[in-house]
């Protein structure tokens, strides 16, 4: 069989606060694209659907919109999990008629023990799980942490095997030996948080959420497919896509997914970014980290930066401020008794680097007036 492999779509999330509505609908489409061209059987989406567990109003009829699309309109069934970012409650409404247009949305513990059956495979869905879930459903109080309540769940999942099929996991959790990067929430459950990659080794194949780069795991049978959208300055390398999936010959092909806005870091000096022949090479819409290389002040550098750069999602100096301020020879008496607009324009100076505006000195004077006068409510 073939199956697409999807994961950490986390619909309503936000990009330092830019809107991150169109690029999704952009990978979604490229995403059903691919499910069509390429004939699959089934889509595998593995958790975090959602990116909080209470979602918007929007964010509910997006989703809503795009699961209907691939199930009820392209006819694809839908193997889905919840993940440690969604409400598996709210998740899970609708789901004891979705199965008759096989949509498998499972959200609880229980049901990982009741595999989907396909001609030749055997799915078992398990969602994002908490040890205590564990000790409930085996009742066993000494499952503390998350290795140790993984053996019993997978000892019994392989009591369902079926010997005449091919066996695939569809999990979300954090794979021992996995990298991560900022955008992925760790989880931190009964005090551990990696699921030994050896408990995994009797499946044929394991479809993982949670960590966004499809590079953070290597094993022979499992993989994380990655989220389909940059959510982080430290996702800017990663490369965005799906899995195909083949269980006989077993092969997995990536299909890379095009942004419609890239995320990407920019570390030069101010006037190398402003310089019209640097950045004419550059998707100026794109979403840009910046890590200035000067360390002297620059008056107004964001908004002379945004002029240029409109979605800038981070500001930093590579190699912090200039913080020394000029010796002036004076006394502290003779600063005391200096005139306070001459001190000002001092200090502005020392740390600026530049002389303050008409429109500063005209603040500063009105400022100082009222002080003089004892200040607005006297």
């Amino acid at each position: 069989m073939r199956f697409l492999h999807t994961a950490d779509w986390h619909i309503g999330r936000r990009l330092h606060g830019f809107d991150l509505t169109s690029e999704q609908i952009h990978a979604f489409e490229q995403i059903e694209e691919l499910a069509l061209t390429e004939h699959v059987d089934g889509i595998i989406i593995a958790g975090d659907l959602y990116d909080r567990s209470m979602p918007a109003e929007a964010s509910v009829a997006q989703l809503n919109h795009m699961l209907q699309q691939l199930n009820l309109v392209d006819k694809l069934p839908i193997y889905a999990i919840s993940g440690n970012h969604d409400s598996a409650i709210r998740l899970s409404t609708g789901t004891p008629w979705f199965k008759s247009t096989q949509f498998y949305m499972h959200t609880r513990l229980d049901q990982a023990f009741k595999p989907v059956d396909l001609p030749d495979t055997q799915l078992f869905l398990l969602p994002y799980f908490e040890p205590f879930d564990a000790q409930q459903y085996f009742k066993d109080d000494s499952l503390q942490h998350l290795d140790q309540a993984f053996v019993p769940v997978v000892n019994k999942m392989k009591t369902l095997f079926k010997p005449n099929k091919k066996h695939l996991l569809v999990s979300h959790f954090f794979v021992d030996g996995s990298a991560t990067t900022d955008s992925e929430t760790q989880l931190r459950v009964g005090g551990l948080a990696a699921v030994p990659v050896g408990l995994l080794k009797d499946f044929d194949y394991v479809a993982l959420g949670h960590l966004h780069g499809k590079d953070a795991l290597h094993a022979q049978n499992a993989r994380y497919s990655g989220s389909p959208v940059k959510y982080s300055l430290s996702e800017a390398n990663q490369k965005k896509g799906v899995f195909i999936v083949d269980t006989e010959p077993f092969q997995l092909t990536f299909k890379p997914l095009t942004p419609i806005r890239d995320v990407q870091q920019l570390t030069e000096d101010f006037e190398t970014l402003t310089a019209a022949d640097y950045y004419d090479q550059l998707k100026l819409d794109n979403y840009f980290g910046i890590t200035l290389k000067d360390r002297k002040p620059i008056p107004n550098v964001m908004a002379r930066l945004r002029q240029i750069y409109p979605n800038i999602i981070s500001l930093d100096r590579a190699a912090g401020y200039e913080t020394t301020i000029e010796e002036s020879g004076e006394s502290s008496d003779q600063i005391r008794q200096k005139n306070p607009m001459d001190l000002l324009r001092d200090f502005y100076k020392q740390v600026a680097k530049d002389d303050l505006s008409p429109q500063q000195i005209k603040w500063a004077q009105a400022a100082l007036k009222i002080a003089n006068e004892g200040g607005v409510n006297q």
